[in-house]
């Protein structure tokens, strides 16, 4: 399968329908209906943001990528990565984080990070209050079923940190980043 990363556009009105409703199928706490991750698609499009789709030799819409400049443009965020479901663990998600890479290295970034949720219970970090002793719990981090921050680990990232509770009580977010030079 041959796949090409592009920048989205607002033109591609089909394919940001696409991307929404993306949205609201994999994460509807976040995303509860079409109008908001709409709305999330669309600010993807702005100043100081990078959004890019990968598409396969026939158009079809394989994944989306965005980041999010801050720090002055010496970190950025990678927000969001999703990869539609039937071509998951196929290297997409891979490539398309090497690309944000190249893009925000373009632009002088240094770091890039990520903050990935654990609002499922997914890692052992979840359900459990964290306080005091984050670092000890962050060192026996274990994934329960299948939260993506291992696969953050095995393209780059780093786990630096914890925001307890950020989603609930026993539901927080995992700060991972990487160095890019």
């Amino acid at each position: 399968m041959d796949i090409k990363i592009n920048n989205l556009r607002a033109t591609d009105t089909d394919i940001i329908q696409q991307l929404a409703q993306w949205l609201t199928e994999i994460w509807s706490n976040a995303w509860p209906n079409l109008d908001a991750a709409l709305q999330e698609v669309e600010e993807s499009l702005g100043v100081g943001r990078i959004s890019r789709v990968a598409v396969d030799d026939r158009g079809t819409v394989l994944g989306w990528i965005g980041g999010i400049e801050q720090y002055n443009g010496n970190v950025w965020e990678l927000h969001p990565l999703v990869v539609k479901r039937e071509f998951r663990r196929r290297g997409i998600g891979r490539l398309l984080v090497a690309d944000l890479e190249a893009e925000v290295k373009k632009r002088g970034a240094i770091t890039l990070w990520v903050g990935t949720d654990d609002e499922e219970n997914q890692t052992t970090l979840s359900n459990i209050d964290l306080y005091p002793n984050i670092w000890e719990h962050i060192a026996k981090i274990s994934n329960l079923r299948c939260h993506p921050y291992e696969f953050y680990q095995k393209v780059g990232f780093a786990i630096v940190g914890v925001m307890p509770d950020a989603n609930g009580f026993g539901k927080p977010d995992i700060f991972m980043a990487k160095r890019l030079r």
